[in-house]
């Protein structure tokens, strides 16, 4: 008899108990295993009623058996309506992240094109992340490259600014973009405040969909300007023509019928789901993205999509318009939630035919492809992490392989990184860096720092996982947390520095691979090192090298570029900011005064008094800091 056989009148029994005291109201529940983890969050128009139907001992599916049969506690939030519910539920899923639940991978915000509105001549700039600052933004894109075409263009197009409000205040003389065509220059007076509102209103225009107005607009102007013979203005106005056609060039299909449009499209292969997601906004297309969302392979893809959706619209603002290649359950839900939340009205279809047909049957091709495409990937995968367990005597092909590498100069600013690989490739939202905090370690001293970032690692993985071989769900994707294999970037000082880590700490089935680079740094010709074996070479042309290297190679690049980040924030440092009572008005008559923080340390007590601002109480502060106080 299965375990899940025996415990599943438990969990049902526990689940009876709870329904005893239930209000028949909506709102939202937790089902919770014996050590705190969240399964499963739900909604519920009737709390008592839904959850009712998980006391019963038969007809469940088997994911939903496993859940009922695991679960030993349960919490419930009451809500007003099932709107509430709904967006109540998206929430705690996407912060709790339930192993039975439906989960949204990708949490990356999306990048907005923002016209700022707190400055007299407006900036352009790509924006991500909570919109503090004033002014319109516009979006979403699909990436940051589509916001760089469309920038980059829009510069062409309207000439306005880019720079900072700092920069654009010290400016004496045009900078380069004014030489190239790409700004007006308001920063000098190359133009007035009336003519870049012009500029301004021109690009909110096309922003907001009235494209062809402006580019009307402009071949007005610049058959004006041909008819009085001044040719460089006719010519100033057709570069901006061009730079508006060339942003519609990009944008791919652009329809007639829809504005303001997100386009979701579901393709189920193999029990993997790929979710491709298109952005239209004033007429134009901003770009798609795929997703492949986490959830078990019983659950149907119209629901994987309808709670995909509430997950997607927790944290972004939705298009009055929402269009989807399969109907989901909730859709009406869905709509009169987000319409609360927007403030405006939301429609969610999903359309029979027209244009907005093609719109969903072009995003249901799209995302075919890219399911296609991410399931050849991972056979690919697949094989190359068996042939990888051939190669080296694993017991199985790795589920999880950690890379470590440090990065430093002559010991300054050490950084250890760690980047993370499985059958589904690189995973990013896992990569870990770690600053070198050891002040006993010799500076440049790469076995010590190896001993740190692995010390570190892997006591707190025991602290916050438990050791290795008990049932871990760590990871926020449900995989397990512990590694199967570390690849260290060195040779046989780097590996013994590893065993010894890892002995200390009682782990025993984590395999070590050493990964030392080859004559005259030759790729090809890495020697490996593992315990208990002589050190040995793959063949050049062997794909487990090539894999190895490519792993290799990401560590690097994330440790030096989390090095360089490191660096660059201690170079920026001024000593200045250290001293109590020195505020950002102070620091900047000293250094208006004194030319730079140095020769602030070297000023005398009198000197500093004679600072605007700097009273003799604050000049021996800052005296003291940099010459001791007296004793």
């Amino acid at each position: 008899m299965k375990s899940t056989d025996i415990s599943l009148p438990r969990g049902a029994a526990l689940i009876a108990e709870k329904v005893k005291t239930l209000p028949e109201s909506p709102g939202v529940y937790r089902m919770m295993a014996a050590d705190g983890e969240v399964l499963y969050v739900g909604k519920a128009r009737n709390l008592k009623r839904r959850v009712t139907n998980y006391t019963k001992l038969g007809g469940h599916s088997n994911r939903i058996a496993r859940m009922i049969a695991s679960t030993a506690a349960m919490e419930f939030i009451t809500t007003a309506t099932e709107t509430d519910a709904l967006l109540l539920e998206a929430n705690l899923i996407k912060r709790l992240r339930p192993r039975y639940n439906v989960l949204l991978r990708d949490d990356k915000s999306f990048p907005y094109i923002l016209l700022t509105a707190d400055h007299d001549f407006p900036q352009v700039l790509k924006h991500r992340g909570t919109r503090k600052r004033e002014g319109d933004y516009f979006g979403p894109f699909a990436s940051a490259g589509a916001v760089g075409r469309t920038l980059n263009a829009l510069q062409k197009a309207f000439l306005l600014r880019s720079c900072s409000d700092s920069v654009f205040e010290s400016r004496t003389r045009p900078c380069l973009l004014f030489q190239i065509k790409r700004c007006s220059a308001p920063c000098t007076g190359e133009i007035g405040k009336e003519g870049y509102e012009e500029l301004v209103t021109e690009a909110r225009d096309f922003l907001t969909g009235k494209s062809r107005r402006t580019q009307d607009m402009l071949a007005r102007e610049m058959e004006k300007a041909s008819t009085d013979l001044d040719f460089e203005r006719a010519a100033i106005y057709r570069d901006r023509i061009r730079a508006l056609t060339q942003i519609q060039s990009h944008q791919g299909i652009n329809p007639r019928s829809v504005v303001d449009a997100d386009v979701f499209a579901i393709a189920e292969q193999g029990g993997q789901t790929c979710i491709q997601v298109f952005f239209f906004r004033a007429g134009q297309n901003w770009g798609n993205r795929a997703y492949f969302p986490r959830h078990d392979k019983e659950v149907e893809p119209a629901e994987v999509l309808d709670a995909f959706l509430a997950q997607f619209y927790d944290d972004r603002p939705p298009p009055k318009l929402i269009l989807l290649s399969h109907d989901v359950p909730g859709r009406k839900l869905l709509a009169e939630a987000l319409t609360i939340r927007a403030g405006h009205k939301v429609d969610v279809h999903m359309p029979q035919k027209g244009e907005k047909r093609d719109l969903a049957e072009h995003a249901l091709t799209n995302a075919k492809d890219a399911l296609g495409r991410r399931l050849a990937e991972s056979s690919t995968q697949r094989r190359l992490l068996e042939e990888m367990a051939e190669t080296f005597g694993l017991d199985a092909a790795p589920e999880r392989i950690e890379v470590y590498d440090n990065s430093h100069i002559s010991g300054t600013n050490a950084v250890g990184g760690m980047i993370v690989a499985g059958p589904d490739g690189f995973m990013k939202n896992h990569y870990r860096k770690f600053n070198i905090k050891n002040k006993e370690t010799e500076p440049g001293d790469d076995y010590a720092m190896m001993r740190e970032v692995l010390t570190r690692r892997f006591s707190r993985l025991i602290k916050e996982a438990g050791p290795r071989g008990e049932a871990q769900t760590g990871s926020e994707d449900g995989a397990s947390p512990w590694p199967d294999v570390i690849l260290i970037d060195g040779g046989a000082g780097q590996l013994k520095v590893s065993e010894e880590v890892l002995a200390e700490l009682g782990i025993e089935d984590v395999a070590i691979i050493s990964i030392a680079k080859g004559p005259e740094r030759d790729a090809g010709r890495e020697r490996f090192f593992m315990p208990g074996r002589q050190p040995f070479m793959l063949p050049p042309k062997n794909p487990v090298l090539y894999y190895l290297q490519r792993l290799r190679d990401e560590a690097h690049r994330f440790a030096i570029g989390s090095h360089r980040v490191r660096r660059k924030k201690a170079a920026a440092a001024n000593p200045l900011d250290e001293i109590a009572g020195i505020g950002p008005t102070r620091k900047r008559a000293l250094l208006r005064h004194f030319g730079s923080a140095r020769a602030v340390a070297r000023a005398g007590l009198n000197d500093l008094v004679g600072v605007e601002g700097i009273n003799e109480k604050v000049a021996q502060i800052v005296y003291d800091h940099f010459h001791g106080s007296p004793e």
